[in-house]
């Protein structure tokens, strides 16, 4: 497969959404990547700027079943995951799979929950699985989780701990619309009639072949050394008690190369890798002072400006 299939991949599948989401290519773009890399992501904004609604239009687009969770205090992590129940017509155990068990799962409010349904989640993100009493059921290959989350309210919530955090690929925030978007969005047809009219534009075959096809998109020694000295600055920084793991390594090299392929060039630049660092690290910090995400975001492009910059030379 050439670059030019990952361009259209992404064209399709930004159209399509667009459609729904109006002026949010770039941030529709990063999902992609996220889907793309087998990732899941985490979405922070206000209430009313269309979290629902890009997921719905998303996994309407890829062709995939879409599941809703809303979770609250009281949910449980059998309401996630699913239950055996005794069937009294069979007579026989029977499992009844959850909302889990869909190609896009909406984890909206996810810190509303308490800290062992939150967990139920680790498993599925991790492996692609889920394990109920004692059996475990595999998940599919495009499986994919969005959760969302608040910044502003704090009453009645549960932080997520660092090492759910760290399963999030990617952390994006939508934000408002511009003014001219808005009023066309305010004046025109129901969404919902728009995103039931979204056909699928990408299927999940085409998905795994692209996936495969990621790791011949080559990063460069210098690149490389690169996402290593932001690595290695998180590490040192005297503003985080804990820098970026393995894992954020590895998804920053792979969200790079995604990028690079969705742009239409075989290999990474650095500044596919100091555009997509913040969206891929700054989540996954332990900052030293208490900071909500906006801060979190700032202090990270701060420290990311102090890193030098490969150049052509």
């Amino acid at each position: 497969m050439s670059v030019q299939d990952f361009v259209s991949y992404r064209d399709r599948i930004v159209d399509a959404c667009s459609r729904a989401i109006v002026g949010k290519k770039n941030e529709i773009t990063l999902i992609a990547v996220c889907y793309l890399c087998g990732g899941h992501i985490l979405l922070e904004d206000v209430p009313g700027t269309g979290k629902t609604m890009l997921f719905r239009a998303f996994s309407r687009a890829t062709g995939g079943s879409f599941k809703r969770i809303q979770f609250t205090p009281d949910v449980m992590p059998s309401d996630v995951t699913g239950i055996n129940f005794y069937n009294l017509k069979t007579g026989e155990f029977e499992f009844r799979p959850g909302p889990v068990f869909a190609s896009m799962v909406l984890a909206d409010e996810i810190n509303r929950a308490t800290p062992r349904t939150q967990s139920s989640l680790l498993e599925a993100m991790a492996e692609r699985q889920v394990s109920v009493d004692g059996v475990t059921r595999e998940l599919g290959s495009t499986f994919m989780v969005a959760a969302t989350q608040n910044p502003i309210e704090s009453f009645g919530t549960f932080p997520l701990p660092e090492a759910q955090l760290d399963r999030f690929m990617m952390r994006i925030k939508l934000g408002y619309m511009q003014r001219s978007e808005e009023i066309g969005v305010a004046l025109r047809q129901d969404t919902e009639t728009i995103i039931a009219g979204i056909e699928p534009v990408v299927s999940e075959e085409e998905t795994l072949k692209l996936r495969a096809e990621l790791d011949s998109v080559s990063i460069s020694d210098a690149v490389m050394n690169y996402i290593m000295d932001i690595v290695d600055r998180t590490r040192n920084d005297s503003r985080f008690n804990i820098g970026a793991s393995v894992r954020g390594t590895i998804a920053l090299c792979r969200t790079a190369r995604a990028y690079a392929a969705f742009s239409g060039r075989g290999f990474v630049t650095p500044d596919d890798v100091k555009m997509l660092a913040p969206y891929v690290l700054a989540h996954r910090l332990h900052y030293r002072t208490a900071v909500g995400s906006m801060e979190s975001e700032e202090t990270f492009r701060t420290m990311l400006e102090g890193v030098a910059v490969p150049t052509e030379e």
